[in-house]
């Protein structure tokens, strides 16, 4: 966690079930960790592993039921968000914290124009007239870089391509200039120039509008481009934190460093074979009791079938949870 300052967010001991016709699934466990204002947090891991799950969470986008949050804290500015009403909630969900979808196409409705989606947040959250609204929407168009924006508005979802249809996402989340924007793999379906437009774009209005970002991704080269900070979730659990280049250059547990090597490398003579993570990730129908890892690691120990190691600092604000990083366990 940052060490220091204000924060933004803080997410203290969040734990999130699922009741299912099979039973439970405790799909996040005791996650907690911080944002400062300003700071990008990368959030890595493979699917199934609680990252959407959690950041949906925060501003009660999960379907209740199934899901549950049955412990925990979201401090927004010291707020907490799973204590609020329904109706400052819908204060909070787009003015406070916005929310890129990773498919545009589902996220925008089709019958309604891009002007009018881009309007609505502004006068619901904002009160602005109907004329201050379109005047607004036009400069959010012209800030993600989309040409002649004021024809535009007039659009339907459907007649922009999938790179304009991201920006209007993004462009309608910061609408109201939220203090956090959590983009959940907002460019995962697009090739690597729109992709490369998105990243640069975002990065200009972090700087311009000083607001926090939560990126999650599978994408280790985007996190390596945009975060300073990483946070790496396994079985629904933080497993690793640390400031970005530390977890590239010293990555502690076994998890990060086996999804690492499955990056491939441009440098040397010859690419190398890349590396898989053999196995599949856990199902937890209950809470861990032991490594959720375990199964999966060649480091495996005793003590990791009879706890289930927690997460620790150990130093340059660097947490992880793994028995052999901090002594548990031999080498």
């Amino acid at each position: 966690m940052p060490e220091g300052g204000r924060r933004v967010l803080e997410v203290l001991g969040l734990e999130i079930v699922f009741h299912t016709r099979d039973g439970e699934i405790h799909a996040v466990n005791d996650v907690s960790f911080s944002l400062a204002p300003g700071e990008v947090l990368g959030v890595v891991g493979e699917s199934g592993s609680g990252k959407s799950v959690t950041m949906m969470s925060l501003i009660g986008l999960l379907p209740s039921p199934p899901a549950r949050v049955c412990r925990g804290q979201v401090l927004l500015d010291g707020e907490n968000l799973l204590m609020v009403s329904p109706a400052r909630m819908r204060q909070v969900r787009g003015g406070e914290v916005g929310f890129v979808f990773q498919d545009p196409m589902t996220s925008l409705n089709p019958v309604f124009t891009v002007g009018y989606q881009l309007a609505e947040p502004l006068r619901r959250h904002m009160g602005m007239t109907k004329r201050a609204a379109r005047a607004r929407s036009i400069e959010l168009l012209e800030l993600v870089g989309i040409p002649d924006a004021a024809a535009r508005l007039r659009d339907y979802p459907h007649q922009f391509s999938g790179g304009m249809r991201q920006r209007v996402m993004i462009a309608i989340a910061l609408a109201c200039e939220p203090k956090v924007l959590i983009a959940d793999e907002p460019t995962t379906a697009l090739d690597v120039t729109i992709q490369a437009q998105i990243l640069e774009l975002l990065q200009d209005l972090r700087a311009q509008l000083g607001m926090a970002i939560i990126w999650i991704t599978h994408d280790l080269g985007v996190i390596a481009g945009i975060a300073d900070r990483v946070m790496v979730m396994y079985g629904g659990q933080v497993v690793e934190q640390a400031p970005v280049r530390e977890v590239f250059g010293n990555p502690q547990h076994p998890y990060t460093r086996a999804l690492l090597k499955t990056v491939p490398s441009v440098t040397g003579a010859r690419a190398a074979r890349l590396e898989v993570i053999e196995g599949q990730p856990p199902i937890l129908t209950s809470a861990p009791s032991a490594c959720s890892f375990r199964d999966r690691c060649a480091d495996r120990a005793a003590q990791c079938d009879r706890e289930n190691p927690v997460l620790r600092a150990i130093g340059g604000g660097h947490d992880v949870a793994c028995h052999q990083s901090y002594g548990g366990c031999p080498a």
